[in-house]
């Protein structure tokens, strides 16, 4: 496929694409410093290469990329989806509707991180022109396809544009974010100057809860990077998979995805281990951002802004308010500590209010192939569209923060 002088090419797998080259793209997105991991080659990578995300878990990758002679000038991870499970934007009542109407809604197109929630860039390109290009590369390769959709998840604002200017379908939802100083703009010196910003029956909630834990004689300690022992990854998964199972559900991610974080990406993860009695009972991982040298594609962890992104627990007791503990409290505490701007709660979750993480808006784009449905699926978008912003001004009268603060403003997704 030709574009005047640009070429598109498809490729059948993360590892048929140079690192370097998507990684310094992938760095370009992000001039204020700020970088999520999972859009590195690495993280992608070791999806597939795990077994995690490959076409026998219902993930067939086709990542496509623009080129302009032998610069790469455009790149996005796309999926063709049997299913729609490991997506977090639910279309299921949209594959219904099809299938009720003898169509078929599988497979379709997504442009997304698989299991990972997290807004940032999807589209990568050196240019907005390039970008919107992309998009609609995208389209016409999806048509060309024969494919029932495209669905573009936790889009970045510039990718959002791109899509806008493609007249791709836009989506809502809410995360809940941690913001350093929020809602003030001050950053906190210590826990206790963030628990004092909050309201007095806010205040006492969270104390209560981290008391129980304490009395139940649980400690923690954190380890960053390669100090991450190989036994207390094992520990980790252990606690990982025993969740999953526990909610009836084997876990998306394999025990070799997991070592191949330790190898190829170390830096990007702070695990927090839960003890009582001198043995180790939960586990807390999460993810820190550290960005690409545009020119080289290297990896350095002193970033301009920084964000940590909460990701996955397990636990191999039930202590009450350890959740909270391990997945809130104390990488909020660390954060605070380490100077990091954002800590980002994941999918879904009102209850993180109560922790003062806010509500944050996340966009997805959506184009279907079959104008009915296109139009029904546009008339729905506007009624949930007026749902989540009625829905965010609630939330926002609910502020666990004193006397009437300004909410926090979205931040510029990169």
């Amino acid at each position: 496929m030709v574009k005047n002088d640009y070429v598109i090419r498809v490729l059948d797998s993360p590892l048929q694409m140079n690192a370097d080259q998507w990684n310094a793209l992938l760095a370009a997105q992000s001039p204020d410093g700020s970088l999520n991991p999972f859009m590195r080659h690495e993280y992608l990578a070791a999806l597939h290469t795990s077994g995690s995300a490959t076409p026998e878990t219902g993930w067939t990758p086709r990542f496509v990329t623009l080129w302009q002679g032998t610069a790469l000038a455009g790149a996005c991870a796309l999926y063709l989806k049997d299913h729609s499970y490991g997506e977090y934007v639910f279309d299921h009542a949209w594959a219904n509707a099809y299938q009720q109407h003898g169509l078929s809604y599988y497979p379709k197109a997504v442009v997304a991180v698989p299991f990972t929630p997290v807004p940032g860039a999807r589209l990568l390109a050196r240019n907005a022109a390039e970008r919107t290009l992309l998009v609609k590369a995208l389209v016409a390769w999806c048509e060309e396809e024969k494919l029932s959709s495209l669905h573009l998840l936790f889009a970045s604002d510039d990718d959002v544009a791109a899509c806008e200017e493609s007249n791709l379908m836009l989506r809502h939802t809410l995360q809940f974010h941690w913001t350093n100083g929020a809602p003030e703009g001050l950053r906190f010196s210590s826990f206790d100057d963030f628990l004092m910003s909050l309201s007095q029956e806010k205040r006492k909630k969270i104390r209560q809860e981290r008391r129980k834990v304490a009395e139940a004689g649980v400690t923690f300690r954190w380890s960053l990077g390669q100090d991450i022992s190989s036994a207390d990854w094992d520990f980790f998964y252990q606690c990982y998979e025993r969740t999953y199972f526990e909610h009836g559900n084997a876990p998306y991610l394999s025990r070799d995805f997991f070592q191949r974080m330790r190898g190829t990406m170390p830096e990007n993860w702070l695990l927090f281990v839960a003890e009582r009695d001198g043995a180790a009972i939960a586990t807390s991982l999460i993810a820190v951002s550290a960005r690409p040298s545009v020119d080289t594609g290297q990896i350095y962890t002193e970033n301009e802004v920084k964000i940590a992104y909460g990701r996955y627990w397990g636990a191999m007791e039930r202590v009450d308010c350890l959740h909270f503990e391990a997945c809130y409290y104390q990488p909020l505490a660390w954060c605070i500590a380490h100077g990091f701007q954002r800590f980002e709660g994941g999918a879904q979750g009102e209850h993180k209010m109560a922790r003062a993480l806010l509500p944050v808006k996340t966009t997805s784009a959506h184009w279907l192939a079959h104008p009915a449905f296109s139009d029904a699926v546009e008339r729905f978008l506007e009624r949930e569209g007026a749902g989540i912003d009625n829905y965010m001004d609630e939330l926002e009268r609910r502020s666990p923060f004193k006397a009437s603060p300004q909410p926090a403003q979205p931040p510029k997704q990169q």
